[in-house]
């Protein structure tokens, strides 16, 4: 858009480029430049133009928006010029990712170029490798307290075997994420200790207070994040003799982005880090990004327009890369974090898909689909150039953030509910199978999540012990089941690192001091190649699980209907035990998929023809895209075994899956 305040600025800011930067080729960043430059100064207008450095922060950011161009390599710059003339080629079904700790997965970022084709044979095209960059041992938070933002720590390898990951993944057609944690730094970043120093140009990246004036009024209005290990939002430092502002841990700082320096900083982190191959960049923490004295310091109007502000200086310089929007809030908030545009997503293309992921649990938790369905009905629709992330573990806990209504909608009260399903999954219910730990224990309100490994949560580890047949092949069928849904639901599947081993949960880490608080590290296991080997061995528990999952993946890449176009229907049905959605293609008539999910320990059955007038099964007899039978009807109704789904399609007579 051509307004004339910002581009006669935009002309003063280029006749004062370094004379290096105006020398180079940039026609197609200048081109890009002026089709995002209005809007850059706008969004930059509203958090910083009060300030009287607001030009010199503007030529500031435009040279290192250009600086971060002449450094990206020609092969990066093609992959951005495709990407532009296929503008929905991350919509596709043929995406399925895989989150893994490198040093869990492989030792290290070189073992983890080694174990390429095994993700390949599983069918991952996408690797999201969580943080690798520099942290203290001891406070690193899993990698989320860095102390340098642009070298690996030297545990994951060197910035060398990063780049020849990221080619050799290219080679493979795969796409690399990687993690840039913007909310907070270490208290060992350079920034935290020249602030200690007394550098008042680096206490400015930071939010110090001599007294608690300041942050007893933040704390009246903000939770508490980690209430067991980190209470309070504050933490006292001694050599500066003042309270930084620490959200998540007390070691980890959060950077106050009402200074633009931060905020050009990190967008220079982000371009480093997309220069250096990253086709995803996870924004980490985005929800806490502007604080703000009465509100809860989350999901600010502010954050969302430092969020727009990112993907406009990424879309001049590297135009290929999606942002990540790593914000577990309430699905009314998550949604607007693909941005306020009715078409294309201004903030972040991605987002996690927390809400669907505790609505599976609570599937399993209580054998029926009631609230998984009506959570899903109260999920805003999400913008057309936007996609979910679905995942069923990640290394995260399991948070339980339903919104209360539709928890009543379901006849459940609310605070009892959550209470039944905490004490589920961690054993602690009669009859429960579950063996997961609780995770962020408030003892205050009596809110607690669940950290756990999938196969453990399921009933595999207990089953196992028991040497039970039928339970372990219950358990077998329900971590199906549950990837079967996030593979059909639409958008990108992730699917976490030993959960295609039924890896169960992990103990060792009661051994390490470091990580024995921190119950999280119960589902962060070190992958056992030995077991992993099992996979070949017909009939093992490896084998049933990753052939079972290779076999989905496959199927879904070939299967248009799970493409993201909004093209997911919810359905009603009078069984309250059935999950029920159908997907189609918007363009090629014809191509649906009917998904149908028994949470129930015993066989369920749907009428088909109690499912609405939608024309299904037409042509022919119902059809299973997974296994190409023909599933078993009684009297004329659909019969679905325990904890098993179906991808049906219909099949006219004469024709072969």
């Amino acid at each position: 858009m051509y307004e004339q305040i910002s581009h006669a600025l935009l002309n003063d800011i280029l006749d004062e480029f370094h004379p290096e930067v105006s020398r180079e080729d940039l026609r197609h960043f200048y081109t890009r430049l002026g089709a995002n430059f209005y809007a850059i100064h706008s969004l930059f207008s509203q958090l910083y133009g009060h300030r009287d450095d607001f030009k010199q922060r503007m030529i500031e950011l435009t040279e290192r928006l250009a600086r971060a161009y002449i450094q990206r390599p020609d092969e990066l710059k093609r992959l951005d010029m495709a990407r532009e003339e296929d503008h929905n080629w991350f919509l596709s079904q043929e995406w399925v990712g895989m989150a893994l700790y490198s040093d869990g997965f492989a030792g290290h970022l070189p073992g983890l170029t080694e174990r390429l084709p095994y993700l390949t044979e599983l069918g991952i095209n996408l690797v999201h490798v969580m943080p690798i960059l520099k942290c203290p041992r001891g406070a690193s938070d899993g990698g989320y307290a860095v102390s340098d933002f642009r070298d690996i720590d030297p545990r994951a390898g060197t910035l060398d075997d990063l780049n020849q990951l990221a080619e050799a993944m290219r080679k493979r057609g795969m796409l690399l994420t990687l993690d840039v944690v913007v909310n907070h730094t270490s208290n060992e970043h350079p920034w935290a200790q020249q602030a200690r120093d007394g550098d008042k140009v680096y206490q400015d990246y930071y939010y110090l207070f001599p007294n608690r004036d300041v942050p007893d009024m933040f704390e009246e209005t903000m939770p508490e994040i980690f209430p067991e290990t980190a209470p309070g939002n504050f933490t006292w430092d001694d050599a500066m003799e003042r309270w930084v502002m620490t959200v998540f841990n007390n070691y980890q700082w959060d950077l106050n982005y009402s200074n633009p320096a931060v905020f050009i900083e990190m967008v220079d982190i982000i371009l480093f880090w997309a220069n250096q191959g990253a086709d995803i960049v996870r924004l980490d923490a985005v929800a806490f990004l502007w604080k703000k004295i009465g509100t809860t310091c989350q999901n600010n109007r502010e954050a969302h327009l430092i969020l727009q502000l990112m993907k406009d200086c990424c879309q001049v310089t590297a135009p290929g890369v999606l942002f990540i929007a790593e914000a577990i809030v309430a699905p009314l908030e998550i949604i607007k974090y693909f941005g306020e545009d009715a078409v294309i997503a201004k903030e972040c293309e991605i987002a996690y898909n927390a809400t669907f992921m505790a609505l599976l649990w609570d599937a399993v938790a209580t054998k029926n689909a009631r609230l998984l369905t009506q959570g899903l009905k109260s999920l805003p629709a999400k913008l057309d150039r936007a996609t979910w992330l679905n995942y069923v573990r990640c290394h995260d806990d399991i948070g339980l953030g339903f919104d209360d209504a539709d928890i009543r909608a379901c006849d459940y009260e609310p605070y009892a509910h959550r209470r039944f399903l905490v004490d589920w999954f961690t054993g602690v219910f009669e009859g429960s199978p579950a063996r997961g730990r609780p995770f962020g224990v408030n003892l205050k309100n009596g809110d607690a999540r669940i950290a756990g490994a999938l196969a453990s949560l399921v009933g595999l580890e207990v089953a196992m012990a028991n040497d039970d047949a039928e339970a372990i092949s219950d358990a077998i069928e329900t971590i199906l089941t549950l990837h079967g849904m996030i593979l059909a639901f639409g958008g990108i599947p992730l699917i976490w690192y030993g959960d295609e081993l039924a890896t169960l949960n992990d103990h060792t880490f009661l051994d390490d001091s470091d990580k024995a608080s921190d119950t999280r590290w119960i589902h962060r296991p070190r992958i056992n190649w030995e077991r992993a080997e099992r996979r070949h061995q017909r009939g093992s528990i490896e084998q049933r699980v990753f052939d079972g999952l290779k076999r989905l993946i496959a199927v879904r890449k070939t299967t248009p209907a799970f493409a993201d176009f909004n093209n997911r229907d919810l359905i009603d049905v009078d069984n309250p035990h059935l999950f029920v959605f159908l997907r189609t293609h918007p363009t090629l008539v014809g191509d649906w998929v009917l998904v149908v999910a028994n949470f129930n320990d015993n066989p369920q059955y749907l009428d088909l023809e109690n499912i609405g007038n939608r024309g299904l099964f037409r042509h022919g007899q119902a059809k299973d895209l997974v296994t190409g039978e023909s599933p078993a009807l009684f009297n004329g109704r659909l019969v679905v075994p325990p904890f098993r789904f179906y991808w049906l399609t219909d099949q006219r007579p004469g024709t072969h899956l």
